[in-house]
């Protein structure tokens, strides 16, 4: 696929139930095709180069469901969790399994189906698959302040000492890889409380469709995948523009001046921006001369 790839794709996987209600079947076979899509969307983002994705599989607000539709998605949490132990797919893609929440609120059977697949893909690093369990944005940040608000008291931490990157190591997974792209499914347009830190504070793509989770297809994420791609290259244009702009007010407009100052914002490569300003229409290049060629 050309263009750039999401490093980290997180998706709400909306609509099991009314995918199930749909068809006139029980919620939990809703939930089952569900867990059928997210094995086929895991293959797909290792097939294009995505290096992690995040799943939203159960919220903290999901408590409140019915008893008998919870045993269900708790036992369908374990069964899914305990068949990657030894499922082929993830140790031959070096597939590092993780559990992102408030695990301890679940039943003892499936914190131990955790903690089997995390010891059996401990090792594995080409790829991070995460499971929301359990999962609040906002119960994370409460989370993150508790734990820092204690190492404040002991005096393990300095209050003048937290920052961005004091956060990040206290959130539930440490040190989070920033989202990319964020899916959502089921034809809601919001983000429901997901990765609030991760997603928001990196001003990430979002896509949204209509789809339930189990009718969500291929060129349904390879569509995201293009919605992620547009916004990186109207940012990468506006960039260009802006120091353009910056430069041409200190009178020093050159070429070889844009893309030295637009190499180091974008962290890209010199072929890259030489490609961007030859596609912009002249009115926005004056006083510049570009040549036609990177």
């Amino acid at each position: 696929m050309e263009g750039p790839i999401p490093s980290h794709i997180a998706i709400i996987q909306d609509g099991n139930r009314r995918y199930a209600a749909k068809l006139g079947k029980p919620l939990h076979h809703g939930h089952i095709c569900g867990a059928q899509t997210t094995e086929s969307v895991l293959e797909w983002c290792i097939e294009v180069g995505v290096r992690q994705l995040t799943v939203y599989s159960f919220s903290t607000e999901n408590f409140h469901r019915p008893y008998a539709e919870k045993v269900q998605l708790y036992g369908l949490f374990k069964q899914k969790l305990e068949e990657m132990c030894t499922d082929a797919r993830i140790h031959n893609n070096k597939v590092g399994v993780r559990a992102v929440g408030n695990v301890k609120l679940f039943p003892w059977s499936v914190r131990r189906a955790i903690k089997k697949v995390e010891r059996a893909t401990k090792g594995h690093d080409e790829f991070y698959f995460n499971v929301a369990l359990a999962y609040g944005g906002r119960q994370e940040m409460v989370d993150v302040a508790r734990a820092i608000a204690k190492k404040v008291a002991t005096g393990e931490l300095k209050a003048e000492d937290i920052d961005e990157k004091t956060i990040s190591a206290h959130l539930y997974q440490g040190n989070p890889i920033n989202v990319d792209l964020i899916i959502r499914t089921g034809g809601e347009r919001r983000t429901s409380n997901f990765l609030p830190w991760q997603a928001s504070g990196n001003e990430c793509a979002a896509y949204f469709c209509a789809p339930y989770w189990p009718e969500f297809r291929k060129i349904d994420f390879l569509r995201a995948i293009r919605t992620y791609q547009m916004r990186e290259e109207e940012k990468r244009r506006s960039t260009v523009l802006r120091v353009i702009k910056l430069l041409s007010e200190c009178g020093r407009a050159e070429a070889e001046e844009v893309v030295a100052m637009s190499k180091h914002i974008l962290n890209t490569t010199r072929g890259d921006i030489m490609a961007i300003l030859q596609s912009l229409p002249k009115s926005s290049l004056a006083p510049l001369e570009v040549p036609d060629r990177p």
